[in-house]
């Protein structure tokens, strides 16, 4: 067997509708097919891979210490995205990856799953970050 990517990151939610608009309005991404499965839920695409699969439960999962600290994804338009998240008044974390040149983009989510977006050394240069 040869692993090839990441296919997809599974998040439990007691605000699915609130965390589809968060996800559609601040990252972009389009809300999409989904199997019938019998519980509430939703697909969330970047073109054509659905890469955040959001689950609806009753209750707010219950997490003291989470055992995946952060997801991460990979972007263009650097310059967009601060000024979206800027205009939504989503505060940011913006970081470079020493030795890589690679800049991180590190927001929470509204359910406070920590999210960084990544953005290639020269479109972060170009940008002043």
């Amino acid at each position: 067997m040869q692993l090839k990517s990441l296919d997809h990151v599974n998040l439990r939610t007691s605000n699915l509708d609130g965390m589809v608009d968060w996800y559609c309005t601040i990252l972009g991404m389009e809300n999409g097919p989904r199997p019938p499965f019998p519980f509430p839920g939703a697909w969330l695409y970047v073109g054509e891979q659905a890469v955040v699969h959001m689950v609806g439960v009753e209750n707010e999962p219950d997490s003291i210490e989470p055992k995946i600290e952060h997801f991460a994804l990979s972007a263009t338009g650097l310059a967009d995205f601060v000024a979206r998240l800027e205009k939504a008044g989503i505060q940011y974390e913006a970081v470079r990856v020493p030795g890589f040149g690679i800049l991180q983009i590190n927001v929470f989510d509204c359910d406070a799953n920590h999210i960084h977006i990544d953005f290639a050394p020269d479109e972060a240069d170009a940008a002043g970050l």
